[in-house]
């Protein structure tokens, strides 16, 4: 939590504060700390939210934004590459629509980091960290929940349709800085936001003696007990009112009220309904919309594996681009589309690619990103960068740039440790 410099009158008061814990010394290492921190220069943001598409198990950039037609058979895979919008780019055959729209898109061929685990990878991913036994660092979800908060009654940070791992969460932060996860699939059938309706016999007027009721008990609890969990509690408490109570901010959640054909368009599937739900919170208001889609760890037969993934997310993502894009939405929303790692350079003796953390693909499109660009590419087999190395930290304080956070500004972690929301990380200039 920021603290001001304590002015005369501040001072003066040490004396009535020491009666709740605060000492004399407290008050000057207080001082003293805020006279250490670092000044933030501002700088102005082009996204007002992100959409976080992220695919578990790590996509094979071979098969999707990297192919290499010109490498031997074992090395390009069976798989075709075909032009896109943008001259001289191609994408994977089974990416038709996203072709479509490469000149709205950027890719990122060049992304590379040393963690071959999948725990690890999806570490560097969500956190822009290399993980640590030594502390939890927040998601990017929860840095953006911390600097911002909640606008217009709907969480900042909401999880589609729950939060994937535990790397996608606040970590050292509050819990209060948690994800909203949905709880149930916007493509299944009667889908309903978990505990967002009133239950049977609860009318308005009850609910709100139910919520003078809970603040009395909040209130004796915090007189008799100081800790995270209960402001984080506390903080839960009051935003899910907010939220049952406010008929705007569930119908945000109400993905039925979108026209039929909008929801045809984006595809009657897991990866259509949840793109479009991503659409639809942005919208509302939501700041930061983390989803996930399909399995994409294929160790073996990855061609027919593609063939069965692939197509969905490619009908899905060029919808939402487009339909970003006619609502006017695509300047103010980053729309990035990551994976832990990519695949071997060299299909294995089962058909498929394993873990390869030296180089993979990453997409951004939106939220000031210039579109049609490609950044960075991998050699001639797509085992290592050949120019242009990106890290996750890179990325990471890319897409904090573009939000208008400053990305080695220092936040505070347990034991009053300054913290970097990311260590070393370079703004790409080239995107945007």
């Amino acid at each position: 939590m920021s603290m001001e410099r304590p002015n005369r009158r501040g001072f003066l008061t040490v004396g009535a504060l020491a009666g709740v814990g605060i000492s004399l010394a407290d008050f000057f290492r207080a001082e003293e700390a805020q006279a250490a921190k670092k000044h933030y220069d501002f700088i102005p943001a082009k996204a007002k939210s992100v959409i976080h598409i992220y695919l578990p198990g790590g996509m094979a950039h071979q098969e999707t934004f990297d192919p290499k037609p010109l490498a031997p058979l074992e090395y390009r895979g069976d798989l075709k590459a075909i032009n896109t919008k943008v001259t001289g780019s191609q994408f994977s055959e089974l990416l038709p629509k996203t072709a479509d729209v490469a000149d709205k898109i950027a890719v990122i061929r060049s992304m590379t980091h040393g963690e071959a685990a999948h725990e690890r990878g999806t570490h560097n991913m969500f956190t822009g960290y290399k993980p640590s036994p030594a502390l939890n660092y927040p998601s990017m979800g929860s840095v953006v929940s911390h600097e911002y908060g909640p606008r217009q009654n709907l969480p900042p940070y909401v999880c589609i349709p729950n939060q994937p791992n535990e790397f996608a969460g606040n970590g050292y932060l509050s819990s209060s800085f948690a994800p909203f996860s949905l709880g149930s699939d916007p493509a299944s059938g009667g889908f309903q936001v978990r505990d967002l309706s009133l239950p049977n016999g609860v009318d308005d007027a009850r609910f709100a003696r139910r919520r003078t009721a809970l603040e009395a008990v909040n209130d004796y609890f915090a007189k008799k007990e100081k800790s995270d969990a209960l402001k984080a509690m506390d903080t839960f408490y009051e935003r899910a009112y907010s939220l049952v109570a406010s008929k705007d901010a569930r119908e945000a959640f109400n993905i039925n009220a979108e026209p039929e054909k909008l929801r045809d368009e984006y595809g009657r599937n897991e990866a259509g309904q949840r793109f479009l739900m991503a659409r639809r919170l942005v919208g509302a208001g939501v700041r930061f919309v983390s989803l996930t889609f399909g399995g994409w760890d294929m160790h073996a037969g990855i061609t027919n594996a593609m063939k069965r993934q692939l197509p969905t997310f490619d009908q899905a993502y060029s919808a939402l681009i487009r339909d970003l894009e006619r609502s006017g939405m695509l300047n103010d929303t980053l729309v990035m589309v990551s994976s832990e790692f990519g695949r071997t350079p060299k299909i294995n003796q089962t058909a498929g690619r394993d873990h390869w953390p030296k180089v993979f693909s990453v997409v951004l499109a939106g939220g000031g990103i210039k579109g049609g660009v490609h950044y960075g590419t991998s050699n001639a087999t797509a085992s290592e960068p050949e120019d242009n190395p990106i890290g996750p930290a890179d990325l990471a304080t890319t897409v904090y740039h573009q939000l208008g956070i400053i990305a080695d500004k220092e936040l505070m972690a347990p034991g009053d440790r300054p913290i970097e929301i990311v260590d070393g990380g370079e703004v790409i200039k080239a995107l945007i």
